[in-house]
């Protein structure tokens, strides 16, 4: 069964968030879906400064399974990107809520978290998707 851990908040794209107390949440990919995608051999970030609507495409995540858009999880401006990640990938399937984030999002005022879940919600729907 996949971690997740409950003081994270989850989207229906298999992203998970974190509060922080600057303002901003960091974001990453959950184990369900580094699990599901095999190993993790290329990943695209988005553009630091860039601003990304709720939902639109802003990476990509490449295993030798397959590949994989990056949706992103809230309306916002991208502040940071994990470049670590970028020369070695596998630290997403070794540690996806650690070492694995992917970027910082520093959410706009209007942002709307009606897609955002709690961990008990996001366990239920990727049993549905089991």
């Amino acid at each position: 069964m996949s971690e997740i851990p409950t003081d994270l908040q989850y989207s229906p794209n298999h992203t998970w968030l974190e509060d922080n107390s600057e303002g901003y949440k960091r974001v990453g990919i959950t184990d369900f879906a580094q699990e599901e995608l095999g190993d993790i051999v290329f990943v695209e970030l988005p553009e630091v400064g860039r601003s990304y609507a709720e939902g639109e495409e802003c990476g990509l995540v490449e295993s030798v399974k397959s590949a994989s858009d990056i949706f992103c999880p809230i309306s916002g401006e991208i502040i940071a990107v994990n470049d670590a990640i970028v020369d070695d990938p596998e630290k997403i399937n070794q540690d996806p809520y650690g070492d694995g984030w992917l970027f910082h999002i520093k959410p706009d005022d209007t942002v709307d978290n009606s897609e955002i879940v709690n961990a008990d919600e996001y366990e239920e729907l990727i049993q549905e998707d089991e």
